[in-house]
C-alpha cells in the first residue's frame, strides 16, 4: 500500500494512536501474553450480526510499536512475521517477547547505495501448500520462497517478469490449494510510485497467476508462464479466496476505494467481473488493503477507519475502529481466533469469536 502521500494523515493518526494507547487501562495478565497494552475495541456496527463475531469483552492489544510501516502479517510455528516496509526488513514475534526481532534484512532492496524511494522493503507475505514463507518482494520486484524458515534459507525467486518486462513491485499475493500463486503488482514499490516512474517497464498494474508455484524446484529459474488475469484496476492490492476457492476478492487502493469479486474457474481463470463494494466516499485514513477471510466466509479487510468486516453477498457488517492507519491482517494462535492487524507505528490484535480460515490450503 502507498504510503506517502498520506504522509501527514499518517502522522496525525499515529500521534492520536500514541495518545489514546497511552491513556488506555491495562488489560491485566497482558504483558506475560505479550502486550504492550490493551483498551476496549471501538466499533462503527453496521449490522447486528456483528455481535457473533465481535466478542461483547474483546480487547485491542498492541503488542509491538515504534515502527514507520508495518505490512504483511503470516503467523507460522507459533510466531508472527511481518515487513516493516522502510527499513527493509521482516520482523518475528512470538507471545511473551518483549519486543520482535529482525528476523530478514535486507528484505527487498539489496543496493548498495541508498533506495531513494519510500518503500524499500518486502510486502505481504503468505505460505503455500507446504508451509513454505513465500513473499512480495516489493522494492525488489518479484516474488521469492524461503526454502526453509530461518534467515540463513535458500530463496528461489519464482517470478520476477511478465512477458519479458519486470514486473512493478508484487504487492500481496495468496496461493490457491493446487499450488498456484496469485498476486497484486501495483507501483508502490518504485521510487516515485507512479506511474510514469522511469523503471516502470509493464503498461499495466495487474493481478497475475502463476500456474504450480508450490511445484517449482528450489533454486529454479524465475518462472515464464505467468497469466495476467486482472488489468482494469488502478491500483491492485489486497487478495484472498473465499473457503470454497470458489471466488477471489482483490481490493483496489485509489482513486477509488473498491472491493472486486470474480469467479474462479477450474482452470484458475477468472470471470464474472463484480463490484463486492465501494467507500470511495469514505474520507476517513486509510485505503482498501490487506485481507482475509473467516471459515463462514466473511472477508476482513483494511480499509477506511480500520478493519472492515463484510458478509459473503458484500454487505458491511462493521468496521473495527483503529487508532491510526492500518495495512493488513492475518489469522493466527492455536485456534486461528486471533486476528493480527499491521498499521502506521504499531501491530495489534483482537481476539475474535469465529476462526479464520487455514492459510496453507490443500486438496
Amino acid at each position: 500500500m502507498k504510503r506517502s502521500s498520506l504522509a501527514a494523515t499518517a502522522v496525525v493518526s499515529t500521534t492520536l494512536s500514541l495518545i489514546l494507547l497511552a491513556a488506555a487501562p491495562r488489560q491485566e495478565g497482558s504483558q506475560e501474553s505479550g502486550a504492550i497494552d490493551a483498551s476496549p475495541v471501538q466499533l462503527d456496527r453496521r449490522d447486528p450480526s456483528l455481535d457473533k463475531i465481535v466478542p461483547r469483552e474483546a480487547k485491542l492489544e498492541r503488542i509491538a510499536t515504534g515502527y514507520k510501516w508495518t505490512e504483511g502479517p503470516i503467523w507460522l510455528n507459533g510466531s508472527l512475521y511481518f515487513a516493516e516496509i522502510p527499513s527493509d526488513s521482516i520482523r518475528k514475534w512470538k507471545p511473551g517477547d518483549e519486543q520482535p526481532s529482525v528476523f530478514i534484512t535486507p528484505s527487498g532492496y539489496h543496493g548498495h547505495t541508498p533506495y531513494g524511494g519510500p518503500e524499500p522493503g518486502s510486502n505481504g507475505m503468505t505460505a503455500d501448500t507446504q508451509g513454505r514463507l513465500t513473499v512480495a518482494g516489493h522494492a525488489q520486484r518479484d516474488v521469492y520462497r524461503l526454502e526453509e524458515l530461518n534467515p540463513d534459507s535458500r530463496i528461489t525467486i519464482l517470478a520476477d517478469s511478465y512477458q519479458g518486462k519486470k514486473l512493478n513491485s508484487p504487492n500481496d499475493l495468496v496461493y490457491r490449494s493446487d499450488g498456484s500463486l496469485y498476486f497484486t503488482d501495483p507501483p508502490y514499490g518504485l521510487r516515485t510510485q507512479s506511474d510514469q516512474d522511469p523503471e516502470k517497464q509493464l503498461n499495466v498494474n495487474g493481478v497475475y497467476r502463476m500456474p504450480n508455484a508450490a511445484g517449482q524446484q528450489a533454486g529454479a529459474k524465475p518462472s515464464s508462464k505467468l497469466q495476467l488475469l486482472v488489468s482494469d484496476l488502478t491500483r491492485p492490492n489486497g487478495i484472498t479466496f473465499s473457503p470454497d476457492e470458489k471466488y477471489l476478492y482483490v481490493n483496489n487502493s485509489e482513486p477509488k476505494k473498491i472491493w472486486m469479486r470474480y469467479r474462479v474457474q477450474p482452470d484458475g481463470s477468472l470471470t464474472e467481473a463484480k463490484l463486492f463494494y465501494d467507500a470511495t466516499s469514505d474520507q476517513r485514513p486509510g485505503a482498501p488493503d490487506g485481507m482475509k477471510v473467516d471459515i463462514d466466509g466473511n472477508i476482513y479487510s483494511t480499509g477506511p477507519g480500520g478493519v472492515w468486516i463484510f458478509s459473503p453477498e458484500g454487505k458491511p457488517l462493521g468496521i473495527i475502529l483503529m487508532p491510526e492507519k492500518s495495512a493488513n491482517v492475518a489469522w493466527g494462535g492455536a485456534d486461528r481466533r486471533t486476528l493480527f492487524i499491521t498499521a502506521s507505528s504499531s501491530v495489534y490484535r483482537i481476539r475474535l469469536n469465529i476462526p479464520g480460515a487455514p492459510l496453507i490450503r490443500k486438496k
